[in-house]
């Protein structure tokens, strides 16, 4: 058995010497650690701020399909018109990705839904709908970010092609400062069935952040923004802190290339297929949809 002393270990008392390499090891453990993940977002930094996409980013789908559901089942509009839009819907939902024709097809239909209708019922129509199909499908984990960055005492604005009032309504509820979202014509309180300049998407998103970072005296190097669709490169690009979440594959790439942060919401087969994680664990998106655009009102 004495040939086998070698294997049990020694017991010795720490020396001096043992002690302050043990401690700078550890200092250094800690300073490395902290190199890497610097404390962000940075509380008290009134200068900075955070812009997230809506759809596949803070929420499961599209915010228009979800609002488009709620319109019919208050019989805004047809069955057959339902099927079209379901099929646009379901395609969202596999492909992870806005389909331009799809998106113009849907803004163009529900312009044409809400025509004459009052703006007050439609932000009415908007607060039963959030609670009915939208609530329960806010990613958990896109909800955390934004929530640290009003803990750490900076605004956070939804960023998105939806209609401004159902953004407005989606920021509200999540506690966020506002939003920015897609802006249609109203006279006397009532929609005329056109647009205010273009739907908030690709470079329009970039824009209307850069102007509000300007009325708000923001920095935008300071600034973080989220999306996950690499329409959204153009505001992406804007701020010092871009992140992709739930990203398409070309975002994906770009994000890789340029060396911002990923983060991924999704769960099961989606996840498995882009080959990350899922970070949290969230029902699948309800088919079948439809689709509204709803306005924000012109004073004349």
């Amino acid at each position: 058995m004495a040939a086998l002393g070698w294997l049990t270990p020694r017991r010795r008392s720490a020396t001096a010497r043992s002690v302050l390499a043990g401690e700078a090891s550890a200092e250094a453990a800690r300073k490395d650690v902290s190199e890497q993940e610097p404390q962000f977002p940075v509380h008290g930094d009134d200068l900075a701020a955070a812009f997230f996409d809506l759809d596949n980013t803070v929420m499961q789908g599209a915010a228009l399909f979800h609002f488009g559901r709620g319109l019919y089942k208050r019989k805004f509009f047809e069955t057959r018109e339902l099927a079209r839009f379901a099929w646009q819907q379901a395609w969202f939902r596999l492909a992870g990705v806005e389909d331009p024709e799809h998106m113009q097809e849907a803004r163009d239909s529900a312009l044409s839904i809400v025509k004459g209708h009052r703006v007050a019922e439609l932000q009415s129509i908007g607060e039963e709908i959030y609670d009915e199909y939208m609530a329960e499908r806010i990613w958990p984990g896109t909800r955390a970010l934004a929530q640290a960055h009003l803990d750490a005492g900076q605004r956070v604005w939804l960023v998105t092609a939806a209609p401004v009032e159902i953004a407005q309504v989606i920021a509200r509820r999540l506690g966020l400062t506002g939003a920015l979202g897609t802006v249609a014509e109203s006279i006397d309180g009532i929609y005329t069935g056109k647009l205010v300049g273009e739907p908030l998407h690709g470079p329009a998103k970039a824009e209307a952040v850069r102007a509000l970072a300007a009325a708000e005296g923001l920095d935008l190097s300071r600034c973080a923004a989220y999306s996950d669709s690499h329409n959204d490169i153009p505001m992406l690009s804007l701020v010092g802190h871009p992140y992709a979440i739930n990203p398409d594959a070309k975002l994906r790439k770009h994000a890789r290339r340029l060396d911002w942060r990923l983060r991924d919401y999704r769960t099961g087969r989606k996840a498995a297929k882009v080959g990350i994680p899922a970070a949290a664990g969230v029902g699948a998106v309800a088919g079948g949809t439809a689709a509204a655009i709803a306005l924000h009102r012109r004073r004349r």
